[in-house]
């Protein structure tokens, strides 16, 4: 299995670890009042392409086991996958359908409503569990030898999950908090949600004594990453329909309140906390203008829409990371090269040093070997 450059030093770079004020001024741009300082001070380095199996693309989200064994990747036909490094390549390590026989979904993104389209991934800390959300198959977990996951939760106080996008898990209690973008539209035609205007989605918990889901937060413009700060007092939810980075406290006296951390100016999608308590907000895509005409032929495409099958005019791949510490400051920030090499960025994991970057429509992980 290849690992490849896709970037380099100078004008052609497809990726750069900015640091100092004056290109700061550049992310404090892309951010509300709440980022006030840029304190980034991480080194720059080029892309490599960790290559997918072949037909196999959209490595949505990253996430390493408990021996620290990885990355493990959610791809497009309904596997999660796991690389052993440059000899043995990606192995299969688990499926999220029921439905799956055979090997008739590998490569086949197409069939994702039978096969499972599997979007956020996270390792218990304890039990080691990958805790899976899965676009149809709602929340999910399988064990540390993989396999096929089982089925945790599929709906929410009598709504079925029907969009199931991203989660974290409280290490104190093994809480699962989630996402379920939509209750009308699937991912499939997940744009539809955007032009819409769409309010449906909901911020949920799994309690996993109770094996019961309450909804936290409903009303909301497609929900996506979520992560939670180091003590668990509050979570971090990215809320793309709006462009902004939403806090919901937990603990304390705001408590079950929720307020804006930051407002941007792109899609934010992901979003991962560091080892050391600053989080990692994959921006997906620019935002623009979209004309009258260009509306009435989306529309009536609508129904036809599939992730990646339409270049929309007001969406520019310029594709943004930014790193942001509990305060909202600016701590680093990784440029898409004008979406060149990293385009569709939907998530950061920073892992010993490296970064690892996931992607909705690349047929490789980035990786980025800070130094």
């Amino acid at each position: 299995m290849m690992r490849r450059k896709v970037g380099e030093r100078g004008n052609e770079r497809a990726f750069s670890m900015v640091k100092g004020m004056k290109k700061c001024v550049g992310v404090c741009s892309l951010l509300g009042a709440v980022a006030v300082l840029c304190m980034v001070g991480v080194v720059e380095g080029a892309v490599e392409a960790v290559e997918l199996p072949g037909g196999v693309f959209g490595p949505e989200s990253i996430a390493f086991d408990c021996r620290g064994e990885g990355p493990y990747a959610s791809v497009s036909d309904g596997r999660i996958l796991k690389w052993k490094g440059p000899d043995l390549g990606w192995t299969q390590f688990a499926l999220t359908s029921p439905n799956r026989e055979g090997k008739e979904c590998d490569g086949q993104p197409q069939s994702e409503a039978a096969c499972g389209r599997p979007l956020g991934i996270k390792f218990h800390p304890t039990t080691c569990d990958l805790y899976i959300a899965d676009a149809y198959f709602g929340l999910l977990a399988v064990g540390p030898k993989g396999g096929l996951a089982r089925q945790l939760a599929t709906s929410a106080q009598g709504v079925p999950l029907r969009f199931t996008n991203a989660l974290d898990i409280d290490p104190q209690n093994g809480v699962v908090y989630f996402t379920d973008s939509s209750i009308l539209f699937q991912r499939r035609v997940w744009l539809l949600s955007i032009m819409n205007g769409d309010k449906t989605g909901r911020l949920l918990k799994y309690d996993p004594r109770t094996q019961n889901v309450t909804v936290l937060r409903n009303g909301l413009a497609f929900p996506n990453g979520v992560a939670l700060n180091a003590d668990s007092s509050f979570l971090l939810m990215a809320e793309t329909g709006t462009l902004q980075i939403l806090k919901f406290w937990l603990k304390g006296p705001k408590a079950n309140t929720m307020e804006i951390f930051a407002q941007l100016e792109r899609f934010p999608d992901n979003i991962k906390r560091t080892d050391n308590g600053d989080f990692w907000i994959a921006m997906n895509t620019a935002r623009g203008k979209l004309d009258t005409q260009t509306w009435k032929e989306m529309y009536m495409r609508g129904a036809k829409l599939q992730q990646g099958e339409v270049k929309i005019p007001w969406i520019q791949a310029d594709p943004v990371a930014v790193k942001l510490d509990e305060r909202g400051e600016v701590k680093g920030m990784v440029d898409g090269g004008e979406g060149q090499a990293l385009e569709s960025v939907s998530e950061v994991e920073e892992s010993r040093g490296r970064l690892w970057i996931g992607s909705a429509v690349k047929p490789y992980v980035g990786l980025i070997i800070n130094g």
